[in-house]
């Protein structure tokens, strides 16, 4: 699925390829001997090292001419910089100032800018950088709508956040169907699902629930997003108060297939479900069952995180375990490993990293030594980058998760309390029906574009996901 290319079509392609390569990294030499300290020649340098695959190793050059120009740059390193952007992932420049990301026009450090202009507040100089110099059919710019579809949702501009959204489906349907190779075609589907959902998101903020419960059907469940959305769709369903629907999306994680989702908030919707429908027993089992699991292995994952702090190679080895199928020790940690392996930013981080491993078969075919020796300290840097940035997202995403049990272990906390308050509420209300009649048909709600099955003899495998419970309320008189 992950395009990558294999040694075996190294040797194979050797003998095509040793002329081209020694006479354009050649000249490549040449340049870089003749610059004498001056980042002048780079962008030629940088060419031949793209001609060539050589994109991890051109990195050091790129990033040391935007940091030593005093001006804009040309369009033509601007095209090379987008090139090389989108081969190595944005992570790789992310780390460079805003004021040496604005010196290129190039649409992909443009799109860059305008993340971390987006992650620090200023939506404002977002916007500015995305509108002003992504043109439409620039490849980065269904990423540029999802981003100011996210921006316009934050700011309340729900109207203008759903025509964003809808354009990058729009804009990424096209790319899609031209898209050559399988990275490439999973990138822009993944972004064109995350706009798919981006609509239903804003229809939700914007509390048009019956709108937003009808947008979240287009997205289709083959997709990578679709997992996690379903937590989305059960809060729609909870606010629409049908609670029997909630839960029939909740259970849908129990599955085998979904065993790769972990999120502590499924748990407290559950209980609050339970809870609205006055079945306190069952929300109780809720509560106790999260503390039972999960408040030891919690506090083993803090004292983890604190451990280990911010030592990037060990996690990302960590998680290299894991992906590989290793599982030891402390069963949450496990758990949260899985789900980040899973994770499509991960699998970019780690498959761009494996990609740049590729290149040192390049260069060591390079029969200039010196330059042979600097074409792998280029990659190495660059590779230590690389892999020190997936290392932080696997501590950056462990931490998040820690963070999010802490909270729910609140919330559950709330939970309890407000539990003991409705029960004593009940004991004063004899007129509450407390006839425990569970699992009548009759409480079952649907739409005009839901059906009901009877399940007698059948087995409907592709309906993962359409559970409804049917459970009475207890608060009804």
């Amino acid at each position: 699925m992950y395009f990558k290319i294999k040694y075996p079509l190294f040797l194979f392609l050797g003998f095509l390829l040793t002329a081209p390569v020694q006479a354009d990294l050649g000249e490549a030499w040449r340049l870089l001997r003749a610059s004498r300290g001056s980042t002048a020649t780079y962008p030629q340098i940088v060419r031949h090292l793209v001609d060539n695959k050589l994109y991890f190793a051109s990195i050091p050059y790129i990033k040391e001419y935007l940091t030593t120009s005093t001006g804009a740059t040309d369009a033509s390193i601007d095209a090379i910089i987008d090139e090389v952007v989108s081969q190595v992932g944005v992570k790789q420049f992310e780390v460079l100032p805003n004021r040496f990301l604005a010196r290129s026009r190039a649409p992909m450090l443009q799109y860059i800018l305008a993340k971390k202009f987006f992650r620090a507040g200023n939506y404002d100089e977002a916007l500015k950088s995305l509108n002003a110099t992504i043109p439409r059919n620039h490849p980065a710019k269904p990423y540029a709508l999802l981003l100011e579809g996210s921006i316009h949702s934050i700011t309340m501009k729900f109207d203008s956040a759903v025509r964003a959204y809808q354009e990058c489906v729009s804009l990424s349907d096209s790319q899609i169907s031209r898209a050559r190779d399988a990275n490439r075609k999973r990138q822009i589907t993944t972004n064109r699902d995350y706009c798919t959902v981006g609509i239903a998101r804003a229809q939700f903020a914007a509390s048009d629930y019956e709108k937003a419960n009808l947008s979240f059907l287009d997205l289709d469940k083959s997709s990578y997003v679709w997992p996690e959305i379903l937590f989305e769709e059960a809060w729609n369903s909870f606010y629409l108060r049908d609670y029997n629907r909630t839960l029939g999306k909740l259970v849908t994680y129990k599955a085998p297939v979904l065993d790769f989702i972990f999120n502590p908030e499924i748990n407290v919707l559950e209980a609050l479900s339970y809870m609205e429908m006055c079945l306190w027993d069952d929300t109780g089992k809720v509560v106790d069952q999260f503390y039972g699991q999960w408040e030891k292995e919690h506090e083993a994952l803090k004292q983890f995180l604190v451990t280990q702090g911010k030592n990037y190679r060990y996690f990302y080895l960590l998680a290299k375990s894991r992906k590989e199928g290793r599982v030891r020790g402390n069963d949450l940690i496990n758990t949260l490993l899985y789900a980040i392996v899973r994770d499509p930013a991960y699998i970019e981080l780690y498959d761009s990293f494996q990609m740049g491993r590729d290149e040192i078969e390049i260069a060591n075919r390079v029969n200039i030594p010196n330059f042979k020796r600097i074409l792998n300290a280029n990659i190495r840097e660059s590779l230590l980058l690389q892999r020190d940035l997936v290392g932080a997202y696997v501590r950056k995403q462990l931490d998040l998760f820690s963070s999010q049990m802490a909270q729910t272990f609140v919330d559950m906390s709330y939970i309890k309390l407000e539990v003991l308050d409705r029960r004593k509420a009940t004991l004063y209300s004899p007129e509450l029906n407390m006839n425990r009649g569970r699992g009548d048909v009759q409480n079952l709600k649907r739409t005009d574009k839901q059906y009901f099955w009877t399940f007698n003899g059948e087995f409907w495998a592709d309906e993962l996901g359409d559970y409804v419970f049917s459970l009475k309320s207890e608060c009804e008189k």
